[in-house]
């Protein structure tokens, strides 16, 4: 009998955790980019475990809890095994705004552990910190973050932001051994690989690396990216361009980008948000057939010249994304 393909698995730097190299994004869970019916998102999430993904990430931001509420549910609907599943949150972005203090992020997990109905998350990660103090994030919401691991609420702690200076900024200023993971989106992809710089200084301290938005938040998809995306007007021609061009060529932007995301494998999962079961076996697909064909040479070739002119091409970090 055949063996059937199997996700990629890879370390998260120091913390032992093994995640598969894709992850499930929750925000959509939330109803952020549309409503997504519970039973869609039951049946999404049972596929994406069916077929290897252990690494379920969201946010009390997400939906306005909604995320965290319909992944919770579905966890505990589908009777998955604790140890089985990977589960991210993060702390400190809500709905009605940022909070880094020690008694709001303290307050927080337990509010996220109730709407996901666990004890414990494998990771909680301050979230988007530069849209507060990065010297409070240092000398208050980490010390805090820190608290919350000791008393196994959560088993790593993580900081998540658009910037990739915010990284080193904190990194530099807390014991080794502080923070475990950082979660950085939209600086590994084809238009955009500037986290490559980053990935030495990160590797030689043990922070485990995840990445999220390979699609740079719609830019590399057939259907654009949302009016409120920051990226400037030459950015957005040059990434309809490569989509057009895919297309053809028989071909999708967004499969090429995303297996371009997974290539580098310092980097332990690539988060991509999705909504139904069908997304999910497009990604799973893309990833197996990297693992066992490879990519398409040529057309990544061809979608990388469509882009060198903007390529690290960068905008604003006042984000107030979804």
């Amino acid at each position: 009998m055949e063996k059937k393909p199997v996700l990629e698995r890879r370390n998260l730097g120091n913390t032992g955790l093994n995640l598969s190299c894709i992850g499930f994004g929750a925000s959509p869970l939330g109803n952020v980019f549309g409503v997504v019916s519970p039973e869609d998102a039951l049946a999404a999430v049972r596929r994406a475990i069916a077929l290897g993904i252990n690494f379920f990430d969201t946010s009390p931001y997400y939906g306005a809890t909604l995320s965290e509420t319909v992944l919770g549910n579905c966890l505990h609907d589908l009777g998955v095994p604790r140890d089985e599943v990977i589960v991210s949150t993060k702390c400190g972005r809500y709905a009605d705004g940022f909070d880094f203090s020690a008694e709001r992020v303290t307050r927080s997990i337990d509010e996220s552990l109730c709407r996901l109905r666990l004890d414990y998350v494998d990771i909680l990660h301050c979230h988007d910190i530069e849209f507060g103090s990065l010297d409070q994030i240092v000398n208050e919401t980490i010390p805090a973050l820190q608290k919350i691991k000791a008393e196994g609420k959560a088993r790593f702690i993580g900081i998540t932001g658009l910037p990739l200076e915010v990284f080193t900024y904190v990194l530099d200023r807390v014991p080794m051994g502080s923070v475990d993971v950082i979660l950085s989106y939209c600086h590994y992809g084809i238009n955009d690989s500037t986290l490559l710089d980053l990935i030495p200084y990160l590797k030689s301290i043990g922070v485990g690396i995840i990445s999220a938005s390979p699609l740079a938040m719609g830019l590399l998809t057939e259907n654009g990216p949302p009016d409120w995306h920051p990226a400037s007007p030459e950015l957005k021609s040059a990434c309809s361009a490569a989509a057009v061009h895919c297309k053809e060529k028989g071909k999708n932007v967004s499969k090429i980008a995303l297996q371009y995301s997974l290539m580098n494998k310092d980097i332990s999962a690539v988060l991509v948000g999705m909504t139904c079961a069908g997304q999910v076996e497009d990604n799973v697909g893309s990833a197996l057939v990297l693992s066992n064909v490879g990519i398409d040479e040529e057309i990544l070739q061809e979608v990388e010249a469509i882009l060198e002119p903007v390529k690290n091409q960068t905008w604003p970090s006042g984000i107030q994304r979804n």
